[in-house]
């Protein structure tokens, strides 16, 4: 497992990030960028912070997938678990107005089922917060796994 780095390009942040974003720009510009994240994301705007979320693919997606978010989605495709994951995805996205984002943490798309419901309940602050912190936990554990 590789230490957190000093310093990062704006390539290989948007690489674990999922996009070149102000986000990942800003980040580029810090020492430290994976510890300070939090630091950093306070100081978006709105419209930054969503930017930098849907930039991030939704969970089930089978096309148009990064090679990152491919092998941590993994390859369990249960119809029904992909019919279900779209359409909780659909109202998570109509009721916040943005993706939704988890650290799948090697969890398999059934186990995610329960998580996207649970979520679904929650204030849309709360959840816009949520959502940026998993974007971090993804782009921390992507660094360390290489």
């Amino acid at each position: 497992m590789r230490e957190l780095p000093r310093q990062l390009t704006v390539d290989e942040l948007a690489e674990l990030f999922e996009g070149r974003t102000a986000l990942v720009e800003r980040l580029a510009e810090t020492e430290h960028p994976l510890e300070r994240a939090g630091g950093v994301i306070g100081q978006l705007t709105d419209e930054e912070k969503l930017a930098a979320v849907d930039a991030h693919p939704a969970i089930g997606e089978r096309t148009g997938l990064s090679a990152r978010s491919a092998a941590e989605q993994g390859a369990d495709d249960d119809p029904d678990v992909l019919a279900e994951l779209a359409e909780l995805n659909r109202l998570y996205e109509d009721r916040f107005g943005f993706r939704f984002v988890v650290f799948v943490n090697r969890r398999s798309k059934a186990e995610l089922v329960p998580v996207l419901r649970d979520r679904l309940r929650r204030a849309r602050d709360e959840e816009l917060d949520t959502a940026l912190s998993e974007l971090v936990a993804i782009a921390r554990d992507r660094w360390q796994r290489g």
